[in-house]
């Protein structure tokens, strides 16, 4: 059976909200991939990606991260990252994505975050 993964996409006072579900793997690190490109052609700069309801992420997940954090930094923008949870929040630590990415609690954090910067 295949892991259960969702992907949604919203658009908040100019933030790109991508919301994350299930497991992001080789399998369906394209579809995350492909969301947040179509973010960033579409002109949005200021990323939030929710992983509250995201239960598990490969490299191929975490590589999307990577592939646009420098992109959408150069042209003033960032990548925050929202609602880990502890598991799927140790993968990221280990990687020591903490160093490269805000991590917030939940999405008004990220918010705010962004409202401050």
């Amino acid at each position: 059976m295949p892991n259960p993964f969702a992907i949604q996409t919203a658009v908040e006072d100019g933030l790109a909200i991508i919301t994350l579900e299930g497991f992001v793997d080789a399998h369906t690190a394209p579809q995350f991939e492909s969301a947040v490109q179509s973010e960033i052609d579409s002109g949005h700069k200021r990323l939030i990606v929710d992983c509250e309801k995201l239960s598990y992420i490969s490299s191929a997940g975490l590589g999307v991260f990577m592939t646009f954090v420098e992109e959408v930094r150069e042209s003033g923008g960032d990548i925050k990252i929202c609602g880990l949870v502890p598991k799927v929040k140790h993968t990221f630590d280990i990687l020591g994505f903490q160093d490269i990415f805000e991590m917030l609690e939940n999405q008004s954090a990220a918010k705010r975050s962004f409202a401050a910067s």
